[in-house]
């Protein structure tokens, strides 16, 4: 679920340069025809392209669109393809002939493509459902021009998982600072416990830990620019991120680069290993409801008393509408369900490892690991999206998802990793 991420295996096929001509990896096929189902033209069908291809949130989707058609009488014909194949190809889907309206993500990945111009503006659609949301979420669904561009449904925090009975057998305790981390790190070592469970074989997961470094140990700010390619990666600061990570690599499960966030999931829910760093969607593979019961987080614990704990990881899903929509009324329409309270009940029944976008949703039935979610992300000082969200995504996907395997692999070459890293975001971050 998370995240819009960029596979390391097809990473060759990301375009850079949205508004230029397509450059894709030999061998590696586009999503299929480069766009949607074609059957849009009907004004009675809305065509979607959706990334939900585990199983909760397809679920969860199909739910929302029938309770769409049920009210509306216009079908949804959805056109879902594999959630890391949906993110690598999305430059080549959205210049070819895309559904309608498709999944996507709030933060700087939506301003990067409305700028380029592959989307339908949605101010029609905020007039309608804007009192549902509060002012944090209609700034992240604003594209660079003020305008309105994305429809959220859903956030959720990035914490660090466990299983509150291994604690509770082991005695293990919270930790809130760092060294009381690595000094539980090092127990749950001696105790047997792989200490932290990790999957990297997709190349996103590894993005996700290095922004809770970044931003505990040098600041929102700090990370804002540095996402933003204002600031440099061969600063001492972001050297001492990764001076920190190269201290408690060693307690990551091995072969994190083999490993999918699924299976590194399993391995913290039957409990092998201690801890996981993910976003709340790990919930979704707690299938047995006594473990899921079980399964607690806490955040990321505070390494400079200046930052503290301030800043929170809250990455936001939603929908867009494309450039040129072959049935744009329907589309609007179902955007407009879709900014509901209604749809989102709809979704966090189904899908309880999320929280809901919307100021007016019903919080009553939520469990308390959504409770303490909810909790966590309102109650934070800041909120980033994730790295290939809140940057470019041919930077990420091209740069830093190599560049962060590479780190894994041999942590003691970070210098020469982050040189390379400046050298080609100065590159990429020049170009148009």
């Amino acid at each position: 679920m998370s995240d819009l991420h960029l596979p390391s295996p097809s990473r060759r096929t990301l375009l850079r340069g949205i508004g230029g001509a397509a450059v894709l990896g030999a061998g590696i096929p586009l999503l299929s025809a480069c766009g949607g189902s074609g059957a849009a033209a009907d004004p009675k069908t809305v065509s979607l392209g959706s990334n939900g291809s585990d199983a909760v949130p397809k679920k969860a989707y199909a739910e929302i669109y029938a309770a769409f058609k049920k009210q509306s009488g216009i079908t949804v014909d959805v056109n879902t393809k594999d959630h890391n194949t949906f993110q690598e190809q999305i430059n080549a889907y959205l210049q070819g002939t895309p559904d309608d309206v498709f999944n996507w993500f709030a933060g700087y990945r939506m301003q990067f493509f409305a700028a380029k111009g592959l989307a339908t503006p949605l101010d029609d659609v905020w007039a309608k459902i804007g009192d549902n949301f509060p002012e944090a979420m209609k700034k992240l669904s604003k594209g660079a021009d003020g305008k309105y561009y994305f429809v959220p449904l859903d956030t959720y925090p990035w914490a660090v998982f466990y299983r509150k009975s291994v604690f509770q057998k082991h005695g293990y305790t919270v930790p809130t600072q760092w060294d009381e981390f690595v000094a539980l790190c090092k127990q749950m070592k001696k105790d047997g416990l792989v200490p932290i469970a990790f999957g990297d074989k997709d190349a996103w997961p590894a993005l996700g830990t290095f922004d809770q470094l970044n931003f505990r140990t040098n600041g929102y700010d700090f990370h804002v620019d540095l996402m933003a390619g204002k600031a440099s990666w061969t600063d001492a600061k972001v050297r001492k991120a990764f001076d920190l990570w190269a201290e408690i690599l060693p307690y990551h499960q091995d072969g994190a680069v083999g490993r999918t966030w699924q299976d590194a999931a399993q391995s913290m829910l039957s409990g092998k290993a201690g801890m996981y760093l993910l976003g709340s969607f790990v919930g979704q593979q707690a299938t047995d409801k006594t473990i899921a019961d079980d399964l607690d987080f806490f955040a990321f614990p505070e390494i400079s008393p200046e930052f503290g704990q301030d800043t929170v990881e809250a990455p936001t899903d939603g929908f867009m509408m494309s450039k040129s929509p072959k049935n744009h009324a329907g589309a609007v329409k179902l955007l407009e369900f879709l900014g509901t309270p209604e749809a989102e009940a709809i979704y966090l029944k189904a899908d309880s490892s999320v929280v809901a976008a919307a100021g007016t949703a019903d919080t009553s039935s939520y469990t308390a690991l959504q409770k303490k979610a909810y909790d966590m992300i309102s109650g934070a000082k800041s909120l980033t999206q994730f790295m290939d969200r809140d940057s470019r995504p041919d930077f990420t996907s091209t740069v830093m998802q190599p560049a962060l395997q590479k780190f894994i692999r041999d942590p003691k070459g970070i210098d020469g990793i982050l040189s390379s890293v400046e050298r080609q975001k100065k590159t990429i971050f020049a170009s148009s």
